[in-house]
């Protein structure tokens, strides 16, 4: 099966804006889909598979009997190729400093805080000391978070040595994870085969053992832990030469920190200063979780030989949340408002996904496809309610009707 790249692969809602009618309609294949809940105040998300009804065709074609389009002279591929040119168009008469100045601008901006946050540090006062706190923990999750999210994408630079280079010093030396596996898993699997059972369908996410409280507010602190523990156990998957680099990358990500800690920001013991590196570390812990099952867990599911096409997979399977300063900020809007056109359109930058942002939705709207919208908090709510159907369950198989 091929994926994005064409490289092969080893087998391992609701609707906004009120555009309800003009979706084709999904119906389940065996157990039922999640039932579509409403969270107090005004939710903005799509409503959930079976919740669809069947509207007016994509493009100029007939209803089916079966309560699905026919899309005369307009089928998936063709809507993907014009939405591509619409966006290659904004692309191209974009400038360096769109592409990829303004993110890279952000990502130096971090590290030129990173002496004011170790320094607050030294201050034997709440509030300065507090400040350092917050400054390492934004700084920490802008580097980890959006710094390898772009690099994984090679959405950094046009430069494929430089990709590499950004690659190995974003995701191994400030995350401690390794690029092959964080790339393969990622960029080939998830993005590759978004929602698909079995595959990119975000299980990696789920933990069933936990309940609903640990896993939302008290499991997000272990991240800094897990993620190492993790990163070493899949260091089995790759060369002995990958694995040793990512072992120094790591061992020196690590060990700067602490070093900077004691010598910079003073702290007397071993033990302080390894607890102010997983408070700073876990700081954005919980919207990091958060956000990533909020976006995929929850929406259609499909299973590998009966996925729909590209654009209509992306349009249903994955959900935009607002935008967000302090998010938009240290994880990037490709992660957060645009986490549809990043889907669509992956190696953009998070400011060129911000501006093709009103294209895509434009677009979509036009085509009649879902474009999935929810606010944080309405998430949140929907999660604490449906844990145990959307954490620990299987997911429910969704099957299109009529459309491939």
């Amino acid at each position: 099966m091929p994926l994005e790249d064409g490289d092969p692969v080893r087998p391992r809602g609701r609707q906004v804006n009120g555009e309800v009618s003009s979706i084709p309609r999904l119906r389940g294949m065996g157990d039922p889909s999640p039932r579509s809940t409403t969270a107090p105040g005004s939710s903005r998300t799509d409503m959930m598979a079976e919740g669809w009804e069947p509207g007016p065709a994509l493009g100029d074609g007939d209803v089916t009997a079966g309560g699905a389009p026919q899309r005369a002279g307009k089928p998936e591929e063709a809507l993907m190729t014009e939405l591509s040119e619409l966006v290659q168009k904004v692309v191209k008469s974009s400038s360096w400093w769109e592409r990829h100045g303004v993110d890279i601008s952000i990502l130096a901006c971090s590290f030129l805080l990173l002496p004011a946050g170790f320094l607050c540090l030294r201050s034997a006062q709440a509030i300065p000391f507090l400040v350092g706190v917050l400054t390492l923990g934004v700084v920490h999750h802008t580097l980890t978070v959006k710094g390898s999210h772009l690099a994984s994408h090679n959405a950094l630079t046009e430069s494929k040595s430089w990709g590499k280079v950004w690659a190995i010093f974003f995701i191994e030396l400030c995350s401690a994870f390794t690029v092959e596996q964080a790339t393969y898993n990622h960029v080939k699997i998830h993005h590759g085969y978004t929602n698909i059972i079995g595959l990119g369908d975000s299980s990696t996410w789920k933990l069933p053992f936990l309940n609903r409280y640990v896993y939302m507010f008290i499991a997000p602190l272990a991240v800094p832990i897990l993620t190492p523990l993790v990163a070493l156990d899949l260091l089995r998957n790759v060369e002995w030469k990958a694995a040793l680099r990512t072992l120094c990358c790591m061992f020196l990500g690590f060990y700067c920190h602490y070093w900077l800690l004691l010598h910079v920001s003073g702290f007397q013991s071993p033990w302080s200063a390894l607890l102010c590196m997983l408070l700073t570390r876990s700081l954005l812990a919980h919207p990091y979780i958060h956000v990533n099952i909020f976006q995929h867990i929850g929406l259609p599911m499909f299973t590998a030989d009966r996925k729909p096409k590209r654009i209509l997979l992306m349009s249903l399977g994955v959900l935009n949340l607002p935008r967000n300063a302090l998010l938009d900020w240290s994880f990037g809007h490709s992660l957060i408002s645009c986490h549809v056109e990043h889907h669509l359109f992956p190696s953009l930058s998070d400011n060129m996904c911000l501006k093709i942002k009103p294209i895509v939705s434009q677009y979509l709207k036009q085509k009649k496809l879902p474009y999935n919208e929810d606010t944080y908090s309405s998430r949140l709510w929907l999660f604490l309610q449906r844990y145990e159907e959307l954490m620990v369950h299987a997911p429910p198989i969704t099957e299109l009707v009529g459309i491939q």
